[in-house]
């Protein structure tokens, strides 16, 4: 027998986390200092944490290179590369209950520009009602509210219906954390991942839509002058340069991009944005600037391409490719030189209308908690909220505390608000106990 969602004893869950905050601090500034140590150090204060809760915990050690995606990609450079390890936190439930995949990523950015820094980075300084230190927003405050929020169901005297698993994973450069572990067979019937918004509003957001991304380079080639001058600014003109040559891509892909925003549509992404989806050309690059009057003999365009989750990787990725043809087939010069297309990485999206309950639920807790109306925001792309989603059919969302000055957005300083950051781990664990249930004790069912 299960508690319904809206009996969840919500004074009694604030309460223990009221009671537990100087702790909830203190593994926070616990695993900053950590970090100085590297990510192994991290994981396994992790792992004695949850196992003092009374989880079973399993370490996964796994090849990031080894993991089978479900529409994701990436090439060889862009991954991180030789062995990795995620823990893997069990909490079995009384029965009756709902399942629930709460994970987050212990990885940060690697150290370095620390002498930008005001406060020690590994410290763990309190100032001002922040707590900085490198990695605490990204995403070492969701690895301790998943800790945090355990504790005080614990402490509140409440038993769960339904079981919940941990799971604390790589995710930077592609090291697939998450998917290995559900590739490991770790499955659930919703996912919470914890993570501070990175566009600064905290609570006021949930993670529930997120668009795919490719990032691709095209080589373009050209012809040099035939001469042994040293330079080629007299002879250009018996030269086919790979810059007018980019254009002429660059153009088609203008066109295509245009093309498909007046005929692709997301609710969602046009409320925030008006548009959703585009195509970036973010750097062309060839040639010595050191050398004005040398031509180049190819260059590279290098960019990307949002798309709303009902779209597929494979389907956009057509889209380029026909684009791309078709000028080049139009050229003639490219029509003998073809141009080459090599896809760096890619995504696809993933979303969880608001009307799920999974979501419903999410945004009742922000509600109690915070007091405030929680909105989301679609402009997120290659969130891990889509793996469970993508690879098992499991509905995720993301949500995490007020935070700022993060160091993968070239900040420093990083910080999580250490109020919110409570707050936060309340209604992670008011979601947990809604969605998994609560099993009333002999004397409640007895009553």
């Amino acid at each position: 027998m299960t508690a319904p969602a809206d009996r969840v004893p919500l004074p009694s869950l604030a309460a223990a986390v009221k009671a537990g905050r100087a702790d909830a601090t203190a593994l926070l500034r616990a695993l900053i200092a950590r970090q100085a140590e590297g990510e192994a150090a991290v994981m396994a204060a992790v792992a004695g944490h949850l196992a003092a809760l009374g989880a079973d915990i399993e370490t996964l050690r796994y090849d990031p290179a080894s993991v089978p995606l479900v529409d994701e990609f990436a090439s060889a450079a862009a991954m991180t590369s030789g062995a990795r390890e995620a823990i893997i936190a069990r909490f079995k439930g009384a029965g009756g209950g709902r399942s629930l995949l709460i994970f987050a990523h212990p990885d940060s950015e690697p150290v370095r520009g620390t002498e930008a820094w005001r406060h020690d980075p590994f410290a763990g300084i309190i100032d001002d009602g922040r707590l900085h230190g490198w990695g605490v927003a990204d995403d070492l405050a969701g690895v301790a509210a998943s800790i945090s929020a355990l504790g005080a169901i614990r402490a509140a005297g409440l038993t769960l219906s339904g079981d919940v698993v941990v799971a604390i994973t790589p995710s930077k450069r592609h090291a697939r954390g998450i998917a290995a572990v559900l590739d490991h067979g770790v499955t659930a019937d919703a996912a919470l991942y914890l993570h501070p918004a990175e566009s600064g509003v905290g609570l006021a957001e949930i993670k529930a839509f997120a668009s795919g991304v490719l990032e691709f380079e095209i080589t373009v080639p050209g012809a040099l002058p035939e001469t042994h001058e040293p330079s080629h600014t007299a002879f250009a003109h018996r030269a086919v340069n790979p810059v007018d040559k980019a254009v002429v891509l660059i153009e088609a892909l203008h066109r295509l991009d245009e093309a498909r925003g007046g005929r692709v549509h997301h609710p969602r992404l046009e409320a925030a944005v008006g548009r959703s989806t585009n195509i970036l050309i973010a750097a062309i690059a060839g040639g010595n600037p050191a050398t004005p009057q040398r031509m180049a003999s190819m260059l590279r365009i290098t960019g990307s391409v949002s798309f709303p989750p009902f779209e597929t990787i494979a389907a956009v990725q057509a889209e380029i490719e026909a684009a791309i043809a078709a000028a080049t087939e139009a050229d003639t010069f490219l029509k003998s030189h073809k141009p080459e297309i090599r896809w760096l990485s890619g995504v696809s999206g993933s979303d969880v209308p608001d009307e799920h309950p999974l979501y419903r639920i999410a945004a009742e807790a922000i509600s109690r908690v915070a007091g405030i109306a929680t909105r989301v925001n679609p402009m997120h792309t290659s969130s891990d909220i889509r793996n469970p989603l993508v690879q098992k059919g499991i509905p995720a969302i993301g949500l995490g505390p007020l935070a700022g000055d993060l160091t993968h957005a070239g900040g420093h300083d990083e910080w999580v608000d250490i109020a919110d950051h409570c707050r936060a781990v309340t209604v992670a664990a008011l979601i947990t106990t809604s969605w998994c249930g609560i099993t009333p004790s002999p004397a409640e069912s007895a009553g």
